[in-house]
């Protein structure tokens, strides 16, 4: 298997385009707006309750700089909100290095935007099992997917995109975009990714720790068998 070895980078990325998906919306009426005046051209692709929060918030702006995942991907989103964000031209705008001419390519090819910035937080695990009487069927259905693969795949490429995972880190962020003429630095990015790899692995331990308590019985019971 060949690795990407990467010799060349920015150590400020200008913020253009930003995927926001968030359980959580805490926080937004101050990111989203204040982005905005400091990065006029900067684009958001959203998804289901995120992006009609996004809508609300940019009010008679959202058209010039809003679009929907589904719409980007040309995938509409399955039933249930199932499947968003998992699709290709997602992940290699993640993914995608600045000096990558096959990337590039690729990113023409698709009609695909490099990604800069994700801000994701995860469906309430944590929350929903500390509510008493909760069944093994109610906890699997708060278990996230999307929103850990994006999270990682910002983290990993943390040379060019911000992974964002914390609404106490908004006003941060806008403060170094605002000194920074819209740019995030490497510092930065690097702070957001450790941060965001620690936010996973939580996450993933608390499944973990959930459905090890659980009994397969207890997991039968809240199923008809055919």
């Amino acid at each position: 298997m060949s690795i990407n070895v990467v010799e060349k980078i920015d150590n400020e990325v200008k913020v253009r385009h930003v995927l926001i998906s968030v359980s959580d919306k805490t926080g937004l009426e101050l990111l989203v707006p204040e982005m905005r005046k400091i990065c006029p051209e900067v684009r958001f692709l959203s998804t289901g309750g995120t992006f009609a929060r996004l809508k609300e918030l940019l009010g008679a702006e959202a058209g010039n700089c809003l679009t929907q995942v589904s719409d980007y991907t040309g995938q509409p989103e399955t039933q249930g909100g199932l499947v968003k964000t998992l699709d290709f031209k997602i992940y290699l705008g993640l993914l995608t290095e600045t000096y990558n001419p096959a990337h590039q390519a690729d990113l023409a090819r698709t009609a695909g935007v490099p990604i800069d910035m994700v801000v994701v937080n995860l469906y309430p695990f944590q929350a929903t099992i500390a509510k008493e009487g909760v069944t093994v069927e109610q906890a699997r259905g708060q278990i996230d997917i999307g929103g850990p693969c994006m999270i990682r795949a910002a983290a990993k490429n943390f040379i060019r995109v911000a992974s964002v995972v914390d609404p106490q880190d908004y006003e941060r962020i806008l403060n170094e975009l605002a000194v920074r003429q819209g740019c995030t630095s490497l510092n930065l990015r690097y702070e957001l990714a450790c941060k965001a790899f620690n936010h996973t692995a939580e996450y993933d331990g608390a499944i973990a720790r959930y459905l090890a308590g659980q009994s397969i019985q207890a997991a039968k019971a809240c199923y008809r068998q055919q």
